[in-house]
């Protein structure tokens, strides 16, 4: 573990449980929260989608398989690479949220990976909305180190972990296109896929 990875845990860790009691009840909330909004933005893009043409479905379909992929190669990291979380490993540390439980590894971050894939998927189906949720991927991986669960280190190797893996859509995408097109042809698909 770098030694800049766990100054700069302690001094965000600390800065959150010594913040306000609202900001430290909205940073849990919200830590946990924004994978619920990754999915309510995925289908409002699956919703758009059905208007356009396949090849945007075929986008809007893979972007949640994508994220579900990277968070399973996420677990797996973990599982090798089995750091424990820096709230266990630097000792009386205060933190926001409770420390998990030994076992439940630090490297890499699942909410940064999910926050990076999801960040890239959702670019590639939509360049403004993509914008914005790349925003909320940061400040999605920044709060596992504010509420004190994850090393910065974490997190950043979650991000690039996961938007690396979503860079699987497009090649994808474009593979699922002609599929979706035939079964847009039939009524069940074209009520499920649009068209």
């Amino acid at each position: 573990m770098p030694d800049v990875s766990a100054e700069w845990y302690l001094d965000i860790a600390g800065w959150g449980a010594s913040s306000p009691e609202a900001v430290r009840v909205f940073g849990v909330i919200a830590t946990e929260a924004v994978v619920g909004v990754f999915a309510v933005v995925f289908g409002v893009l699956w919703w758009r989608a059905r208007r356009g043409p396949a090849a945007t479905m075929a986008r809007a379909v893979l972007g949640p398989v994508v994220t579900v992929l990277a968070y399973a190669v996420s677990e797996v990291v973990k599982g090798l690479w089995q750091q424990d979380r820096p709230c266990r490993v630097l000792g009386e540390v205060a933190t926001i949220a409770g420390c998990p439980e030994f076992g439940d590894w630090s490297f890499p971050s699942n909410h940064a990976t999910i926050a990076g894939a999801a960040a890239v998927a959702i670019a590639w189906s939509g360049r403004r909305t993509g914008i914005v949720v790349a925003g909320l991927a940061l400040l999605a991986a920044a709060s596992r180190v504010f509420v004190g669960v994850h090393y910065p280190h974490d997190v950043v190797a979650g991000l690039l972990l996961g938007a690396v893996i979503a860079t699987v859509l497009p090649p994808a995408a474009r593979v699922l296109t002609p599929a979706i097109a035939r079964v847009r042809e039939h009524a069940a698909g074209a009520a499920l896929l649009g068209g």
